[in-house]
Formats: C-alpha cells, structure tokens, sequence
C-alpha cells in the first residue's frame, strides 16, 4: 500500500500560488462585469423597450438552464469560427462573467421588486427624477435586501472556475492536474486542492459578511 506523501506537493508550491492568483482573478473579473451586467440587465427588464427586455429574458434563461461548461466550451471553441479568437485566460472570464451576470439580472431584479411602490411614487412626488430615485431611495435598500443571495452566487461562481482548466487556463485545478501528472500523487493533490477550495471560500464568505456589516449598517449618505 502507497504512504502518503505530502513533501512532493510541497516542491510545487509556485505552481501552486500561481494557479490560486489565476482563480482569484477569474473571479474578481467575472464578479464585476456580472455585477455589471447584471444592474443594467435588471433596470433594463423594468424600463427598457420589449425587444430588449425579451433579449434579456432570452440570455437570462439560457446561461441559467444550461451547463457551465458547455457555455465555456462556446466561447472557446464556437466563436474563433465567427472570427472572435481568445486566449484560454479571456475565453473563462468571458464565460464566467456571462454565467455570473445572467444570475446577477434575477437576483438585482428580486431586489428593485422589494421595494414598495409608494416609496419610489413618494421619490418623484418630491421632484426627484428616475434616477435620483434609484440612487437615493431604491438601489441601497434593494442590494441589501439581495447581498445574501448575491454573496451565495459568488461563492457558487468561486468554485465554478475550476471549469477553466478544461480550456487550458492556468487556474487552481489546472495546477494541480500539473502536479498530479509529475508526481502520481492523485490523492495527495487533489486533497490539497481541495483544501485550498475550502479555505478560499471561507476567507470569501468572512469579507462578504465583513463588507456586508460595513455597508448596510452605516447610514447611507444622501
């Protein structure tokens, strides 16, 4: 019976290292443009034209009923036949952004249609115009109302950019199926990955309840 030997992992730490900075920043990427494309999505579903709302209705339902890795795959080996060729590090973000933001439109949207009605008719009674209202009355109560649902989908989003490995980009799981193939070591690797995971996803979970302690409870300015 094989002994376990952890020592050997140990001499791939840089690889290590360098495929946890990749998945952090997969994520961080990914977080703000569907962040992004998530707000725009979400007041565009309330006030934009009915073709762009169908648009949208389109993009939300497939990202979110059809597998991660097959809208990766799209991007990586679907669009260099209509001339839109990317490195493997650009295809995931891509990918991951449009995955996170197609969630990000129906959790925003949740949160505009928490707040009650009387609030933002009261906003525009006070002369206030459409966006006014949004930045001083609708936008802090709603992404409180949402940051939990928000902050699960991130994390979800976290542990889902172990699907970039599959297009050869450098993330965490790409550096350890690296070492697993030096070493022969598989369970000695992806136990070290895994623990990895873990502790990402609980230094993940500590800021968001940090930054969500800090945002919601101080006054909001006017």
């Amino acid at each position: 019976m094989q002994q376990l030997n952890f020592q050997q992992i140990w001499r791939y730490r840089e690889q290590l290292w360098d495929g946890i900075q990749v998945t952090l920043e997969l994520t961080v990427i990914a977080v703000i443009a569907g962040l992004a494309i998530g707000l725009a999505g979400a007041l565009l579903t309330r006030h934009g034209p009915k073709p762009v709302k169908l648009v949208l209705r389109a993009y939300v339902e497939v990202f979110r009923n059809t597998p991660s890795l097959i809208q990766l795959f799209v991007v990586f080996f679907i669009l260099p036949g209509l001339g839109l060729r990317m490195p493997p590090f650009v295809a995931a973000a891509l990918a991951l952004s449009l995955y996170f933001g197609a969630y990000a439109i129906e959790i925003l949207r949740a949160g505009l249609d928490s707040i009650p009605r009387s609030q933002i008719e009261a906003g525009h009674c006070l002369g206030l115009s459409t966006w006014q209202v949004y930045r001083h009355i609708v936008l802090a109560p709603a992404l409180r109302n949402v940051y939990p649902a928000l902050g699960t989908q991130l994390v979800i989003l976290l542990l889902g950019t172990s699907l970039a490995s599959q297009v050869s980009a450098e993330d965490l799981f790409h550096a350890g199926s690296f070492i697993e193939s030096r070493t022969y070591r598989s369970f000695e690797v992806y136990a070290v990955i895994c623990g990895i995971y873990f502790t990402l996803v609980l230094i993940t979970k500590a800021l968001l309840a940090l930054a969500g302690s800090l945002a919601f409870t101080w006054p909001v300015r006017r």
